[in-house]
């Protein structure tokens, strides 16, 4: 018999433990969208809590749009691809969802192009400097991980380029998104010098203001490669740069 939740999560809030278990169980499909759950009595024998606990974990999973408690009828697993919102993301993900892994990255690519696009246009020069400074620090890094962390933080960079004060917020969300399973996604990182010759003719081009056709296909390439390596990467477990 496996150990009782309340027991493995130590100084853990139990409430958190349990939030988190259920809310794994639903984004992964063991309960689908219209299903109720099991009684709360049912479910809090499973994790060995208190009803109070289980009614506090509940009512989170209800604010994040997962759920809806249906005095007198039971709890009731909502459709989160009509309810949730962006917050799901790096839930789903780490939840191993079917197929949301590919839709981000998809995402990223699309979205990532109208960024440098924009950022091309837009950027001061002090903005432009920034994006060559952190352009070498993936060159220079010394590990996988420290590559990986530059990258990012150029993307983050290239998104406040823009003077768009909303795609900070959704770069901020597809990177922290992906970030928690960064150690799965290692795969364009793996060579650090070869991570920075893909980045940099992107880079240059932002940076030179470069028309809006050229930077826009560059950075098509860039994201959906750098894509398909960290998806490699992450059904292999370890992937490899190219």
């Amino acid at each position: 018999m496996s150990e009782p939740l309340s027991h493995r999560v130590s100084r853990t809030n139990v409430v958190d433990a349990v939030a988190d278990n259920l809310r794994g169980e639903i984004l992964s499909g063991r309960y689908a969208p219209g299903e109720y759950l099991p009684p709360a009595r049912e479910l809090a024998e499973r994790y060995e809590v208190t009803r109070t606990s289980l009614k506090h974990a509940l009512m989170r999973l209800v604010e994040s749009g997962l759920l809806e408690i249906r005095h007198g009828v039971g709890t009731r697993v909502l459709d989160y691809e009509q309810r949730g919102g962006l917050d799901l993301l790096p839930m789903l993900v780490a939840a191993n969802a079917p197929g949301w892994a590919q839709s981000i990255f998809e995402v990223r690519a699309e979205v990532g192009a109208l960024i440098a696009v924009r950022a091309a246009a837009r950027a001061t020069d002090e903005q432009r400097a920034g994006l060559g400074e952190l352009a070498g620090r993936v060159r220079a890094a010394t590990t996988p991980d420290a590559a990986q962390l530059a990258e990012c933080e150029w993307h983050r960079a290239l998104a406040r380029a823009t003077g768009n004060r909303v795609y900070p917020l959704l770069t901020n969300v597809v990177l922290d998104t992906y970030l928690r399973q960064r150690q799965l996604l290692l795969g364009p990182f793996l060579d650090p010098g070869a991570a920075a010759d893909r980045l940099d003719p992107l880079d240059a081009a932002v940076r030179e203001g470069a028309p809006r056709p050229v930077v826009h296909e560059l950075a098509t390439d860039y994201l959906e490669r750098t894509g398909r390596l960290m998806i490699e990467s992450m059904l292999s477990g370890q992937g490899g740069a190219r």
